[in-house]
Order: structure tokens, then C-alpha cells, then sequence
């Protein structure tokens, strides 16, 4: 319904489309020295008909796009975008009867980290890469791998194979969130953009939603590998909707000369930097003692390839992943510490609330999944809002400051979380904490937008992305050394209610995420109440920390500027040949 009301705004509805396309011109919105070799082109040209001027002689460069094949594109995305967001909460409601079945405890943790690490440490180099070969080979080169993953993660015979697995979904899951946002930049106006980026985070939120209900039901009723299997018909869908319609510019550039100008160093320094650093993370307190050499040496050498990355992007790399130049301005930054910050605090909220209902709240799975359906579908509502309301009134910051205010307090509120918490409490506090979130997921990637060129536009929303995803990936590793830590400090508390030592094992920090069944399995009242309560008050350990991020994004958003959102639109090109002219601004 959303889907069609879009299209309509943009094609049955004519007289939109006129007043995008006579407002602004090329030097006022994005700069008179910026353009390049990019076609300037209306909305309305790009949707209903060819650009004026000459025309390319190139036989890839896209003609006039019909309304019935942008809204084939748009469902191709969506679906893309879908199994993406899906497999990020599918697992959560599952993840203890995956450690258990597997035989694995000390794989909790991982099993959802493993896609966010590789996601994070990903996504640049997706973009990298449709920089230089085109967004339309690599985004179905991004779809094919996570059909691939997904086959390894259903065929799992154990915790090491599925975790390589998920580490595959992981990468192209980075590459489809990346390139589905930035091929959306690429077809439409900022202003135009926002409404169907509203779209494209509702369905992310949906598939939110939908992940820990499906998880839990497949886990309950068949089997979990079926979270997985799922995966693929979807899959093939978008694969086929996306090489029949999709028409963006396609460069067409020869493998051997795309592979010797891809920033080899910058993406091994990048992939160095997250790995060794989040592994440090998730070690420390944990695994292994903060002072353990083990840790010290992975955060340190994780924090030294930083410096060797700034060093290859400044240096090396002639078409680099990250445009360090975004940098220097203030707004841009804060925008980026706010999608750190939001990225962090969502994302901890939707993986670990699960957690909190099956084990202080003693619920099943698929109870656990229905129980957090109130924070995800509020979050896509007030995403698909922000995205209507920006497209309207072309005013976004209203809406940054709001949301990271509501966030403060939904989250804050989130301490008082118990084991006897009322089911009021817990609806009333996830709705007001969704709300927030649900309004922040893509209105500071427009105020970033609205601030750069529109030849720079891909690079930085893929560095968008990337802080998005390294605090997505930070936030499940950090919250589970707060959590784990936290139930370790409770095990005098369980000892003295009388547990015997064999219980104490499986609430100790390591195993006490994948042993949440144990709970209900404790005999005695009062020995379950006490467990429940270490649950509950590890938990609280946890939602104190996304409250100080939340607290430091709303921060962040005092410094956001407004900008014009601009009505025109550039279109964009891609290859070796398009991308020379701005290595040389």
C-alpha cells in the first residue's frame, strides 16, 4: 500500500512532478564547479521523459524510466532489503536453541556477530566497487552471495560452519543495504529520495518485526535451519526483477582494469581495524581478562590500523573508500556521530529485548518475538512518517532533534525493566522508544546529503553506512560483555538462594545467553524468582549503556545545519572514465 501510494505521487499525480522539476538550479544546489561530467536532469524528466540536451553515445546509459519500472525497481530493492534485515533479528529469538542444538554456548554471541562484523566491515568496499564496475553488477552479485550463505547456514553440521556462514550473509548483506540506498540516490532528488527512503526503512523496519516472530515460529514448529532456507525464494525473486529492470548506468568496465585501481590497502587496513578490534571487545572481561595480553594486543594493533587506513585513503588510494574530505565539516560529523549512536542503540534494543523476555520474563521464542512488536512496528511507522513529512515540507532537522530526545527517554526508561515487569511497561516503554528510532534512521543521512555533491553522494552515504554497521556490530559485542560480565557478578547472589553448582555453571556469564530455558526449568519459586532477577538486572547494566549513546547522539544533533533540500536531480555515472574529473576537484 505504501509502494502504490509512492508511485502515484510520482506518476498518476502530474502536478508534483512539475513543481519538482522548476525549482533550483545545478549551481545552487550542488556547487558550479561539482558537477563534473554528470547529465543534469528534473525528476520529471528522469521519470516521464528523455533528459534535454545531447545525448550520450553510450548504448548503457539509461533512457526515460516508465512509472511501471520504477515500481518494479523499487519492489526489486525492497525485496533485496528485505532478507538483508530480516537475517539481522531472524536469529535472535532462535539464537539459544541454535547454541544448544550446535552444542555451542560460547557461539551465542556470534552467531549474530559474525553478520554484523562482516556487514560492517563490508560495506565500503561494495561501494568501492559499483564505483567502479557499475551499481548494477554488483548488486546482483551481492544478491547471488547471500543465496549461496544462505544454503551454508541451512546446511550447518556446526557452530563453526554457521558462523562462517552468517560471516558470508554478512558480506553481501553489507553490500545489498549499501547499494540499495545509494542506487535510490542515484535515481531521485534529495527531496524526492526522502519519500522512498521512508519506504525502504519501513520495510526495514518490518522485516524487523517479522525476523524474531519468524525466528521463534520456525524454531518452535519446524526447525531453525528453515530461517535460512526462507532465504532463497526471495532471493531469486529480486535477483530476476533487478537484471530486467533496474536501468542505471552501467560503465561496462574491462575486470583487469577495474581490479588494478580497487583500494586493496585501504579495504585490508579496514578489515583489519574491525576485526581485531571488536574480537578484543568481545574477549575482554569475558573470554579472557581486560588486562590478558591477548585482549591488549587485539585492541591495541585494532586502534594502529586506523592510522593505516587514513594513511592509505590519504596517500594510496586513488579511488578511495572512505572521502576523508567529508570530514571537515562540523555538521557532517555530527551527523555521523548520530547515525553511530542511533545505529548502536536500535540495534542493541531489537537483538537483546528477545533476550530479556525469554529469560526475566520466562517467555517462548515465538511469545518473545510477538512481545517485541511494539518497538519494531512503531519504528517503521514514524520511518515511513519522517519519510512523508520530509518529502512535504522539505524540513528534516525538526525531526532529527525530536527524535533523538524520544530516544533519551524510551531507552531510558528501559531500566526499569524487572522480572515482574507489567505488560503495560513493557509495551508503553518499547513504543515510545521506537518512535524515536523510527524517526532518526534516514533523516541525517539527507542532512549529509543536502551537504555534498552529488558526485560524492555514493561514497559518503556508503561511509554513512559503514559507521551505521560498525556500531551495529559494536553494539551486540559490547552488550553482551556488559551482560555477561554483569551475570558474573551475580553468581554470589544465585549461590546464597541455594543453586547448585551445576546451575550456577549454566547461568554463569559465558553460558547464560544460550541457556534461557534453564530458567523455567528451576524447581523452586524462589531459587527461579533469583535468577530471573540476575537476568533482569544484568540487563539493566546493559540499557544504562545505550542510554548514555543516546544521550550522546542527541548531543550530536545540536550541531546538524539545515540545508536546502534540493528538487534537481544529477544523474550519475559510474566507471573509471566518469570518476576521473572528480579525483581531480
Amino acid at each position: 500500500m505504501a509502494l502504490g501510494s509512492s508511485r502515484n505521487s510520482i506518476g498518476a499525480d502530474r502536478q508534483p512532478i512539475e513543481m519538482l522539476s522548476t525549482s533550483g538550479t545545478v549551481s545552487e544546489n550542488y556547487g558550479p564547479d561539482q558537477c563534473g561530467s554528470e547529465n543534469i536532469v528534473s525528476n520529471a524528466q528522469d521519470l516521464e521523459t528523455p533528459p534535454h540536451g545531447p545525448q550520450s553515445d553510450e548504448p548503457e546509459t539509461p533512457g526515460p524510466r516508465s512509472n511501471w519500472k520504477i515500481f518494479a525497481t523499487m519492489l526489486a530493492l525492497s525485496l533485496a532489503l528485505f532478507i538483508s534485515a530480516l537475517d539481522q533479528t531472524i536469529v535472535a529469538t532462535a539464537t539459544p536453541t541454535i547454541s544448544s542444538d550446535l552444542h555451542s554456548a560460547s557461539g551465542y554471541v556470534w552467531i549474530g556477530g559474525a553478520y554484523l562484523l562482516a556487514n560492517a566491515a563490508s560495506s565500503n568496499i561494495w561501494a568501492n566497487l559499483s564505483d567502479i564496475w557499475g551499481r548494477k553488477p554488483i548488486l546482483l552479485t551481492a544478491v547471488a552471495l547471500f543465496f549461496v550463505a544462505s544454503i551454508i547456514c541451512a546446511k550447518a553440521n556446526g557452530m563453526p560452519m554457521l558462523i562462517t556462514g552468517r560471516g558470508i550473509q554478512g558480506i553481501a548483506g553489507g553490500g545489498l543495504i549499501q547499494l540499495i540506498t545509494i542506487t535510490i540516490s542515484d535515481l531521485f532528488s534529495v527531496r524526492l529520495r526522502s519519500l522512498f527512503l521512508g519506504l525502504i526503512e519501513f520495510i526495514w523496519a518490518i522485516a524487523g518485526a517479522l525476523g524474531p516472530i519468524v525466528g521463534g515460529a520456525f524454531t518452535q514448529s519446524v526447525s531453525w535451519r528453515w530461517i535460512f532456507w526462507i532465504n532463497l525464494p526471495v532471493c531469486g525473486t529480486a535477483f530476476v526483477l533487478l537484471y530486467v529492470f533496474l536501468d542505471i548506468h552501467n560503465p561496462r568496465t574491462p575486470v583487469l582494469a577495474g581490479i588494478k585501481v580497487v583500494d586493496w590497502w585501504g579495504s585490508f587496513s579496514m578489515l583489519a581495524l574491525i576485526i581485531l578490534l571488536l574480537l578484543g571487545l568481545d574477549f575482554g572481561g569475558a573470554t579472557f581478562p581486560w588486562g590478558s595480553p591477548k585482549v591488549i594486543c587485539l585492541i591495541v594493533f585494532g586502534c594502529l590500523m586506523s592510522f593505516a587506513f587514513i594513511y592509505s585513503e590519504k596517500k594510496l588510494a586513488k579511488y578511495p573508500l572512505m572521502p576523508l574530505g567529508v570530514f571537515r565539516n562540523r555538521s557532517n560529523v555530527a551527523c555521523f556521530l548520530l547515525d553511530f549512536t542511533h545505529g548502536f542503540v536500535y540495534l542493541g534494543a531489537e537483538y537483546y529485548l528477545p533476550l530479556y523476555f525469554q529469560s526475566a520474563k520466562e517467555s517462548t521464542p515465538f511469545r518473545s518475538g510477538v512481545l517485541i512488536l511494539p518497538f519494531v512496528l512503531t519504528e517503521a511507522a514514524f520511518s515511513l512518517f519522517s519519510g512523508l513529512l520530509i518529502h512535504r515540507t522539505g524540513r528534516y532537522l525538526e525531526i532529527i532533534w525530536a527524535g533523538t530526545a524520544i530516544v533519551v527517554l524510551g531507552v531510558g526508561l528501559f531500566t526499569n525493566y524487572s522480572a515482574t515487569s507489567s505488560l503495560g511497561k513493557i509495551v508503553g516503554y518499547q513504543i515510545t522508544a521506537g518512535m524515536g528510532c523510527g524517526m532518526l534512521f534516514f533523516p541525517p543521512l539527507l542532512a549529509l546529503q543536502s551537504n555534498i555533491t552529488q558526485a560524492n553522494t555514493a561514497s559518503a552515504t556508503a561511509t554513512f553506512g559503514f559507521i551505521r554497521n560498525v556500531a551495529m556490530a559494536m553494539s551486540v559485542v559490547l552488550g553482551g560483555v556488559v551482560f555477561q560480565n554483569s551475570m558474573d557478578m551475580r553468581q554470589d547472589g544465585l549461590k546464597a538462594a541455594g543453586l547448585s553448582s551445576s546451575l550456577l555453571a549454566e547461568f554463569s556469564g559465558t553460558e547464560a545467553a544460550a541457556n534461557v530455558d534453564a530458567v523455567r526449568a528451576v524447581q523452586d519459586p524462589t531459587q527461579r524468582h533469583a535468577v530471573a532477577d540476575a537476568y533482569a538486572w544484568s540487563l539493566r547494566n546493559m540499557w544504562i549503556m545505550y542510554a548514555c549513546l543516546a544521550a550522546c547522539g542527541f548531543v550530536a544533533s545540536v550541531f546538524i545545519t539545515r540545508q536546502h533540500l534540493s528538487e534537481e536531480h544529477v544523474e550519475t555515472k559510474t566507471g573509471l572514465k566518469e570518476k576521473q574529473p572528480m579525483l581531480e576537484q
